[in-house]
């Protein structure tokens, strides 16, 4: 792929958020080439963003307005430009709603005007259009695939119809004149330098004022967020390597409710969220969902490198150590800012708490509930869809059994499956009927007491753990929804590569190595013929322990009364941590392979040593070789560490084994026989 090489860059809106991050990184990486900035310093626009590269030489700032052609005209002559990255608009969906003009002035005509200079000039040999990912419209909420480049745009605000507006005049230019373009469509960005009318250094303002935090509607609605830095990166991509005439979404599939976002604001300030936030008056219209697909992006040789919880601290700290950067945003703080923008830049706003046509304030307070109280819509329509619903197999299985009660206790409407694995059609009538966002798979064959049953009973092993567990996969991608399954981390054993003791686990893409047992066999064909369909999160779980010490299934109740035990360190999975994580997981659309086990091993006598200090002191038990152990089995066991590593950076509030085990399993089951 041939790589282009600007020389006189022209880059539009600099001192707004977005484009000052690419500049002052163009600037600070490429020092032979000259960046000529040219922004209005219209409310959202600071020149203190650009203060990283205004002492250097190949740095030039221009106040002026894109809709002068004069201006423009002026500027790509004298200064040679031969490349636009055009970011200049105005974005803020909630100001288009009452001041739409101006957004076809900024967005359209002023767009207009570039490219009739670029037209006249001749010089051009780059203009990379800055466009947003609103103008392919709202995503259906049970979509498992995103809004690829060539979908149809179908913008469904005033922000967005100018945004598509303006790619309409760019994609014109481009086939009539020759003119070379390249449109980007992004995700929600976050970072430093961001104007607080946005939500997430809203949120952080407000919370550093012990202000609530307010959301509109339910909360429920989805977002993609991108860190600045990591955008920034995409576009020096873009720049260089980008193919004329085409559109690159910039997106992160990593999707979180508004009403989350809420919620880490408040765990990184230690605020309570059940008085903290607060529910206001929704939107005239505001999309459920935005989601893209990127995989030309990541062709192109782009990934997301910044966590979400690393990424929320960085703009926290930033905002902290920044907390006048914008000056007064009394205004833009309001839970719907109305901001008059007139020509010249000039940012007015009403002052004091908005009001409802009554008199009464916007806030709906919870003071006085246990929980946060979504409120009521005024629609006079049918009511709103739940964000969420859950279609699960398994219910009279152990982990079945705790997702069901997890989703009641979340408040998630869920049902389960009645239909059999096996049974297509039985598969299908439940997804007609039930209209799942996402489908959790805790059914299969583990064996009646334990996997040796599954030795001479081979066909019905296949039947449900391999083609019933397709089965499922494949009605659900028909129907667009995501299959969380559950399958086990029972296909690795130590070998020389992952030694026992050493520290080194099995990841996620790491080949099964154990063959011991018909179970761990049907598991490791399903999960690889599984990675055919996108539609799939699969979740290794192993040995799993949770803190109802009575359930037969439990790893601690086994070993607890076996007559002999082997002392083997082994990745083990604490459903009373991870159970929870597997919905947020559902929530926010993950997909692939997923060791989802706690980080670090335990060895059965490091777990009965817990069981003799928590539980019962006069506990005791007998070691036995893996040699004596193969003489009363019938089936060879697996032993494996498994590096969760990929989990921890998705959820780093997860907890090591051992840590994890004291605080949810032998912590609450002490209080209960102490007292």
């Amino acid at each position: 792929m041939a790589t282009y090489t600007p020389k006189n860059i022209l880059i539009t809106g600099a001192a707004g958020f977005i484009a000052s991050h690419v500049a002052n990184r163009l600037i600070r990486n490429y020092p032979e080439y000259k960046i000529v900035v040219l922004d209005k310093l219209d409310y959202c626009s600071n020149l203190k963003n650009l203060t990283p590269s205004r002492s250097s030489p190949n740095f030039k700032f221009v106040k002026g307005d894109i809709g002068s052609a004069d201006l423009v005209n002026f500027l790509l002559i004298t200064e040679s430009i031969d490349t636009i990255m055009h970011f200049a608009a105005q974005t803020h969906v909630d100001n288009s709603f009452g001041n739409s003009f101006e957004f076809t002035k900024n967005n359209i005509y002023g767009t207009h005007v570039l490219l009739e200079a670029c037209k006249v000039t001749g010089q051009i040999r780059r203009f990379i259009h800055v466009s947003t990912d609103e103008v392919y419209g709202e995503t259906d909420e049970d979509a498992v695939v995103g809004n690829h480049e060539a979908s149809q745009l179908l913008p469904t605000n005033p922000y967005s119809a100018t945004k598509a507006g303006a790619e309409m005049l760019v994609m014109a230019y481009g086939r009539s004149y020759g003119l070379p373009v390249i449109t980007t469509r992004g995700n929600n960005v976050y970072g430093p330098n961001q104007f607080p009318e946005k939500l997430i250094p809203k949120f952080i303002l407000l919370a550093m004022q012990g202000k609530p935090l307010p959301i509109h509607g339910d909360g429920s609605n989805v977002r993609s967020y991108l860190y600045c830095e990591d955008v920034a990166e995409a576009f020096e991509l873009i720049l260089h390597r980008g193919e004329v005439g085409h559109v690159y979404n910039i997106g992160t599939k990593k999707e979180r409710r508004v009403i989350d976002v809420a919620m880490d604001t408040c765990k990184l300030f230690s605020m309570d969220p059940y008085t903290s936030i607060k529910f206001v008056e929704n939107r005239p219209f505001n999309d459920q969902r935005y989601f893209l697909d990127d995989e030309k992006l990541k062709n192109l040789g782009w990934s997301e490198r910044t966590t979400w919880n690393e990424g929320l601290k960085k703009t926290m700290e930033w905002y902290i150590n920044n907390p006048d950067w914008w000056g007064d945003v009394s205004g833009a703080l309001l839970p719907h800012p109305r901001m008059l923008m007139m020509p010249g830049g000039i940012e007015r706003h009403f002052d004091g708490t908005e009001k409802c046509s009554d008199g009464s304030s916007k806030f709906l307070s919870a003071s006085n509930q246990t929980k946060m109280v979504v409120p009521v819509s005024k629609s006079t329509g049918s009511p709103r869809k739940p964000p969420f619903k859950f279609l699960i197999y398994g219910r009279t299985g152990w982990i079945g059994g705790l997702l069901g009660k997890l989703c009641e206790k979340q408040g998630i409407p869920y049902e389960y499956g009645r239909g059999r694995l096996e049974d297509r059609s039985q598969l299908l009538a439940d997804i007609q009927n039930v209209k799942p966002t996402h489908v959790f798979n805790a059914a299969g064959v583990t064996g009646r007491p334990n996997v040796d049953w599954c030795e001479t009973h081979k066909t019905e092993t296949i039947r449900t753990n391999v083609a019933g567990t397709l089965n499922l996969a494949d009605v659900c991608r028909e129907h667009g929804t995501l299959m969380m399954n559950f399958a086990t981390g029972c296909i690795f054993e130590y070998d020389a590569a992952h030694p026992e003791g050493s520290g080194i686990g099995y990841k996620e893409e790491d080949k099964p190595n154990f063959t011991g047992s018909f179970y761990s066999k049907t598991k490791a064909m399903v999960e690889e013929l599984l990675k055919e369909y996108d539609n799939v999160c699969t979740l290794r779980v192993r040995m799993p322990i949770s803190s109802d010490l009575n359930n037969p299934r439990n790893f601690i109740t086994k070993i607890s009364r076996y007559n002999k035990v082997v002392n083997i360190p082994n990745s083990i999975t604490i459903l009373d941590e991870l159970l929870p994580i597997s919905i947020e997981m559902a929530k926010r659309n993950l997909r692939g392979i997923w060791n989802f086990t706690n980080p670090g091993v335990a060895s059965h006598n490091e777990i009965l040593e817990m069981y003799k200090e928590y539980i019962d002191p006069s506990f005791k038990w007998v070691n036995f070789t893996l040699e004596e152990q193969a003489k009363v089995i019938v089936a060879p066991r697996s032993n494996n560490e498994m590096d969760a590593s990929k989990l921890k950076k998705e959820f780093p509030e997860l907890l090591a084994i051992k840590e994890s085990l004291i605080k949810y399993v032998f912590e609450p089951n002490k209080k209960k026989v102490t007292e």
